[in-house]
């Protein structure tokens, strides 16, 4: 049976995808819903994760009170761009239960309830590798992957100023996500995992998004197909990979990659991608095979990436035999929070 709304009031949401997919927009839109509040990508729920056994046990104040210190006090954790006073959330943190997913669950609630908004979400994308870590935290939580034409993808991610990979590494990137949404689709349901495209949601944001609503169990919000306005008023000029969050939505930028990428970058995506673009709907180039020197670099670094993320489950398996305490969010219910104009 699926949750009724008073049960699916709280439960958060992580949208995913693979890095370039328009997921920066789609949180946007999120965030523009009069419930829900989807923060800017912070960088402490993976890495405090990884880190959860050198904080020690939590039952211990001093030890809850260090993890509240590290989420708030650090400038790479990004929490100074939530808008959230850090003294306030530190005592929050040591006052919840003594659990990781119980902290991440006061900042986010306190993320929302600043907007007055009941319900919370998170965005990054690489989220889509690690969504078996936030599933512990928020086993009730649902994911929407965004899914773009992987060619568009990898010719984004190549113009990038803070992407330092090359090309056969971004191809990997969106295969695994591809991928790994499968693996989810079959593993959760309809109930807590959906997908959507971009093209679709650029071409109709109203009718994508209704779409959208319903899966997470919400009324539809005509604010959310204008997140420009939003996004004046919340990305930073500097990252100006995000700079087209200013403006409509519209699709100039689909299929793009014909004019983006170089033949021999195309044939080898689409040989890398295999069936994938084709399951989407997404047409091939009719470009020939790419030269065997290129498909075998590329298979050396899909190979390579496969055992660096075995060699991670490993060290993985060993944190969980070690974690101190459960890592799962038992916040209570709080009452819903009164409309902000923040």
């Amino acid at each position: 049976m699926s949750p009724g709304p008073a049960a699916r009031a709280e439960r958060p949401i992580f949208v995913i995808g693979c890095p370039r997919s328009g997921t920066t927009m789609l949180q946007l839109m999120l965030h523009s819903h009069r419930r829900i509040a989807v923060a800017p990508e912070t960088k402490f729920v993976l890495p405090g994760y990884t880190q959860r056994c050198e904080f020690g046990d939590l039952a211990d104040t001093a030890n809850r009170r260090a993890l509240a210190e590290w989420i708030t006090g650090r400038t790479e954790t990004k929490f100074h761009e939530l808008g959230l006073d850090a003294a306030e959330i530190v005592e929050r943190i040591v006052a919840a239960p003594p659990t990781l997913g119980s902290a991440y669950g006061v900042v986010f609630r306190a993320y929302a309830r600043r907007f007055g908004k009941p319900r919370w979400g998170d965005k990054r994308p690489s989220y889509a590798r690690h969504t078996g870590t936030l599933l512990r935290m928020f086993p009730d939580a649902q994911f929407v992957h965004l899914i773009r034409d992987g060619r568009d993808c990898i010719a984004s991610l190549q113009e990038m100023p803070w992407y330092t990979r090359d090309i056969n590494h971004a191809i990997s990137a969106w295969r695994e996500a591809i991928d790994q949404g499968r693996r989810l689709a079959s593993r959760l349901g309809r109930d807590r995992y959906y997908e959507l495209q971009y093209e679709r949601l650029v071409a109709d944001p109203g009718d994508e998004l209704v779409r959208l609503c319903a899966f997470l169990g919400e009324d539809f919000d005509p604010a959310m197909t204008a997140p420009q306005s939003l996004a004046r008023r919340t990305v930073p000029l500097r990252k100006r990979w995000h700079g087209r969050t200013h403006d409509a939505v519209d699709s100039s930028q689909v299929g793009s990659w014909a004019q983006r990428l170089d033949p021999w970058q195309i044939s080898l995506a689409e040989a890398a991608f295999g069936d994938r673009l084709a399951e989407y709907g997404y047409e091939p180039s009719g470009l020939s095979r790419p030269a065997a020197a290129h498909l075998a670099r590329y298979a050396k670094i899909s190979t390579h990436r496969r055992m660096a993320q075995r060699k991670q489950a490993v060290r993985e398996r060993w944190r969980r035999h070690h974690e101190p305490n459960p890592v799962e969010c038992l916040l209570p219910p709080e009452p819903a929070p009164l409309p902000s104009d923040a």
